[in-house]
């Protein structure tokens, strides 16, 4: 399986009211360009492209919403996003947005999963104009995949404080698969595959146990740095909070997750550099 085949995850938008403020803030802590993608933007709202320092192509976008409409969500690849959309109603998804076409560049839809966490489903662009960005993204992705660059997305984490269902429904609606393992504190986490993937694609935290309490439910993108601490401090100084860690995962890596001036959950990922905050 390629990364860009139908249930990976393979994209990440975050809502808001004020595009400018969240720029401001990702911009110059994860050293993020942007650009407006005039196809997605209408009625006034601009729709825009985040670009990973280096990357010849988005990972994902800054969607410009109402008052209040602040909200993260990840996208997954899908070959039928209609189909789709009735296939996860059926297992406990609510529609929150129905499945739309997007000019002649992709299909698209946003629901909520049976704990409340927003996902959105998008098809893969067959328009001609698109042809070559997108072969050219897919070998991108390979190479970043193996040698990725600090302010790349290194994938995503889910929280859940119903563990067995969170899994069922993502199993069986993407034929994603988790394998068991432990942070060095001994709270349950799981690496998260998608279909047919050698390599995890994400995690699974328990809130429940020694997290019970502390965080609703939640999905998040994840991007890597090259120090988390560090980052963590100068997501603080821009108005951030860090709600929990750096930890140490499974690996080697070292976590944390934050929320953005704006609300917004975001996971920050490292090698170990330098002392950590428990």
């Amino acid at each position: 399986m390629s990364f860009m085949s139908p249930g990976q995850v393979v994209w990440f938008e975050i809502g808001t009211a004020d595009p400018q403020a969240v720029t401001g803030f990702y911009g110059p802590l994860l050293g993020w360009t942007f650009e407006v993608d005039p196809d997605s933007s209408v009625d006034g709202r601009t729709y825009t492209r985040v670009l990973a320092p280096g990357a010849p192509w988005p990972m994902g976008a800054v969607q410009q919403g109402g008052i209040g409409e602040e909200a993260v969500n990840l996208s997954i690849l899908s070959a039928d996003v209609h189909a789709d959309v009735d296939r996860l109603t059926g297992l406990g998804a609510t529609v929150v947005v129905p499945a739309t076409r997007v000019g002649d560049v992709t299909v698209f839809a946003r629901l909520k999963d049976p704990r409340g966490n927003l996902f959105s489903l998008f098809s893969q662009s067959t328009s001609q104009r698109f042809a070559e960005r997108i072969a050219g993204t897919e070998e991108h992705m390979r190479q970043a995949a193996a040698v990725p660059r600090p302010g790349s997305m290194a994938g995503f984490e889910i929280g859940t404080t119903d563990p067995e269902g969170t899994t069922g429904f993502y199993g069986a609606a993407f034929s994603w698969r988790f394998e068991e393992a432990e942070t060095a504190g001994g709270t349950p986490y799981s690496a998260v595959f998608g279909p047919g993937a050698a390599w995890p694609s994400g995690g699974l935290l328990d809130l429940g146990g020694d997290n019970a309490g502390e965080t609703v439910d939640y999905a998040m993108p994840c991007f890597l740095v090259t120090d988390v601490a560090a980052t963590c401090a100068a997501a603080q100084r821009a108005g951030a909070r860090v709600e929990q860690g750096p930890r140490p995962l499974p690996g080697g890596l070292v976590r944390s997750r934050l929320v953005d001036p704006r609300g917004n959950r975001f996971g920050l990922l490292s090698r170990p550099a330098g002392p950590s905050a428990g």
